[in-house]
């Protein structure tokens, strides 16, 4: 099992009750901290004093406050970290359960495993600790068609966001009004008829109502 391990957690509660299914599991040093800088300075002191850190616990989002921070959320720490320490494990805990946003953390800032909060957390956090030390990647039950072949890397932010209005039931010149209004490309009406059109040919729907159930089934929106 991992000997030395970083919790970073804005919320006490969250930390301490990570901390004690460490304690279960016979974690020997375990650091807890509050901000994603102090996360990474940490990690970075460790590593200088011959005694690195084998796996971070940190959730995504932190409340910002007075104190300016280089790293200001979880994502951006996991992507620096694997980048400058690649053998360094990660799970990544949070309340966000969206598919693209569990895509982009496992497969951009290339977290080891991803466990959502909520009443199963911590019993979930436990699983992915001891499959993480073995070398296997975990998602929690919930998220796990994150990685299902059919979410292809083809789907983009660009194509999430026309799924959303799409969801909220403007047409697509509305769409396309939309874009050029948030200067969002490309923002043609053809453009926007186009990527629905691809969406479709991908996720086999009918037709764009049939789409967007398809993704919401999914988890992607």
């Amino acid at each position: 099992m991992f000997k030395k391990v970083l919790v970073s957690d804005d919320l006490e509660c969250i930390n301490q009750g990570v901390i004690s299914v460490l304690n279960s599991l016979n974690v020997e040093h375990i650091t807890q901290v509050a901000y994603c800088d102090d996360a990474f300075l940490q990690i970075e002191k460790a590593i200088m004093d011959n005694s690195p850190f084998q796996l971070l616990i940190t959730d995504l989002s932190f409340v910002a406050d007075h104190r300016k921070q280089k790293y200001p959320s979880g994502e951006v720490l996991i992507s620096t970290l694997k980048q400058k320490h690649p053998q360094l494990k990660v799970i990544a805990y949070s309340v966000e359960d969206k598919l693209q946003k569990v895509r982009t953390v496992m497969l951009d800032s290339k977290a080891d495993a991803y466990v959502c909060k909520g009443r199963h957390g911590l019993e979930q956090i436990k699983e992915a600790i001891q499959e993480v030390y073995k070398g296997n990647q975990y998602l929690s039950p919930q998220i796990q068609n994150a990685l299902n072949k059919k979410l292809s890397v083809e789907i983009s932010d660009y194509d999430i966001e026309i799924l959303k209005l799409l969801s909220h039931g403007l047409s697509q010149k509305e769409i396309s009004e939309n874009f050029i209004k948030n200067n969002i490309t490309p923002s043609s009406l053809s453009s926007v008829e186009k990527k629905i059109s691809r969406l479709c040919d991908h996720f086999k729907a009918n037709n764009s109502t049939h789409v967007v159930a398809i993704v919401k089934d999914l988890g992607l929106i």
